[in-house]
């Protein structure tokens, strides 16, 4: 009894459970339709939405883009307004140049044609000179002939004729004016009026430095002289190179001898001393490379030069020259005459010469440009032999200077006659300058030697009666018997005169060497 008691309870159990299975299964089916058809309601309305949206962003689209379209085309049609515009004033522009193309041409045609004319009537006319020429011609021969055969002179004779009294004639007025200035010459009234314009210019010209000395023996001190030696004397060789000058190392091996005559590679190898003392971190680059430290130190004095050069003619005031001839004018900063710095004096001298020739009504100018340059040969004569002032002259002429200017440098120590009053002027105030107290400094007792050995040199010689040293040493003059030396021994002895003064004495510049044989003819008129 019990048994089917739950039997019968299990099966209602199980008949309840599979009847709540299927209502909640009923439920599930019935939610999850509402569920989708709720899905497919809201995608209906997202498409709904989306065609919507799409079809207002394609109607925007199309109107932007027909906005956009319009708007081209208004542009578009202003460009070809404007373009057709611009075509119809160029086609008018066009027209017109046309036109006056076609007008210069019909006028050019014209013209052509005129000229045709005007040539064939100057062609005609030259035609008839000729013809008139030719019949000139002839009768002027014909008449030519007539006055030479009546006469009884050719033309030719009588030109020669009429020039050589004209020469005659300019050469005794030419005679006339000399003598009237040799008889002049000595009236005591030139010599014032020089002595006063000499002496205004000496005034107003006060300069004012101390001389200098060119020192050979330089005490530089072992440490130095051990680095010139180091390396096989490599400084040693590099510096002799760039500077043209020997150096002599002493036996104590602490001085050198500076053994040359170029004033500029004195100055370098001065300096590059100076510069070893000064700055001895500087002997590092002169170790490793000794040439290039020595060519550096070479180019910044050359530097130097050219701008002294530049500054004298600066202050003078005057044009300046040829590159070559400013750079000689600044080298003189480094050439001594005596004691006397050259540039200091060739700027003294210029003030002179302008001084003096503004007294006399002259060219300022031109007396400060020809003195400025009278001693650039002495930056030379280390290299070139001959007088400086041949040189410079010389020099002068090549580079473009005026003959004035070259004529006043070789002049002013009478190696060439003066062609001009600034040649005197130029010696005038070279002479100012060299004369000025404590301008130049020279031992007596050096210059007494040097005047005997001359005199004792150009007097050992047959035939000669006396010889003088005459321009402070600077020229010895050797006087000989007309009957016992001839014309070519006279050629012969000055240049065996002049070689013995070379060898046997120790001079600065040159010495001139002149030998005169003069012949005397004396009668008495009773």
């Amino acid at each position: 009894m019990v048994v089917s008691i739950l039997a019968v309870g299990l099966v209602v159990a199980i008949v309840a459970t599979v009847v709540s299975m299927r209502a909640a299964r009923a439920e599930a089916t019935r939610s999850a339709r509402r569920a989708v058809d709720d899905a497919k309601a809201d995608a209906a309305a997202r498409v709904k939405a989306a065609a919507l949206e799409a079809a207002a962003t394609t109607r925007a689209m199309e109107t932007a883009a027909r906005s956009e379209a319009l708007e081209a085309r208004n542009r578009a049609d202003d460009s070809l307004a404007s373009a057709e515009t611009a075509v119809e004033r160029r086609a008018e522009r066009l027209a017109k140049v046309e036109a006056e193309v076609t007008e210069i041409d019909e006028t050019l045609e014209q013209r052509d044609q005129q000229l045709q004319e005007i040539h064939k009537d100057i062609q005609s006319q030259r035609d008839r000179a000729s013809g008139l020429d030719r019949d000139i011609r002839r009768r002027l021969d014909t008449m030519r002939g007539d006055l030479e055969s009546r006469a009884g002179v050719s033309a030719a004779g009588l030109i020669a004729t009429l020039g050589k009294g004209w020469i005659d004639d300019a050469r005794a007025r030419a005679a006339a004016e000399l003598r009237a200035v040799d008889q002049t010459a000595a009236d005591p009234a030139h010599d014032r009026e020089a002595r006063r314009v000499m002496e205004i210019a000496s005034g107003r010209g006060f300069t004012h430095y101390l001389t200098e000395r060119s020192s050979s023996n330089l005490r530089v001190g072992k440490e130095i002289v051990a680095l010139l030696l180091d390396r096989e004397a490599a400084l040693h060789g590099a510096l002799e190179r760039v500077s043209n000058v020997q150096l002599q190392i002493n036996d104590d091996k602490d001085a050198v001898r500076l053994d040359g005559l170029d004033g500029v590679g004195r100055e370098v190898v001065r300096r590059a001393f100076a510069k070893l003392v000064k700055k001895p971190e500087s002997a590092d680059d002169a170790r490793k490379d000794p040439e290039a430290w020595a060519a550096k130190g070479r180019e910044h004095l050359n530097q130097e030069i050219r701008a002294l050069g530049k500054k004298a003619f600066q202050i003078l005031g005057i044009q300046k020259s040829h590159p070559e001839i400013v750079e000689l004018v600044g080298a003189l900063n480094f050439r001594t005459s005596y004691t006397q710095n050259q540039w200091w004096h060739a700027l003294e001298s210029s003030y002179l010469a302008g001084m003096m020739a503004a007294e006399l009504g002259l060219d300022e100018k031109l007396a400060r440009r020809a003195t400025l340059m009278h001693d650039i040969g002495k930056a030379l004569t280390h290299k070139i032999e001959g007088s400086h002032a041949v040189i410079g002259a010389e020099i002068a002429r090549r580079l473009g200077e005026p003959e004035l200017v070259a004529n006043a440098i070789g002049a002013h120590h009478a190696d060439e006659p003066c062609n001009s009053v600034y040649a005197y002027l130029v010696a005038a105030s070279d002479a100012m300058s060299g004369a000025r107290p404590g301008a130049r400094r020279e031992q007596t007792e050096g210059f007494n030697t040097k005047v005997e050995d001359l005199e004792r040199i150009g007097g050992d010689r047959r035939g000669v009666t006396h010889a003088h040293a005459v321009h402070g040493g600077r020229e010895l003059r050797v006087y000989v018997r007309e009957n016992e030396v001839d014309d070519a021994t006279v050629v012969e002895m000055s240049t065996e005169i002049a070689t013995q003064v070379s060898d046997e004495l120790t001079f600065p510049g040159q010495i001139k060497v002149t030998v005169i044989r003069s012949f005397e003819a004396t009668a008495t008129a009773n």
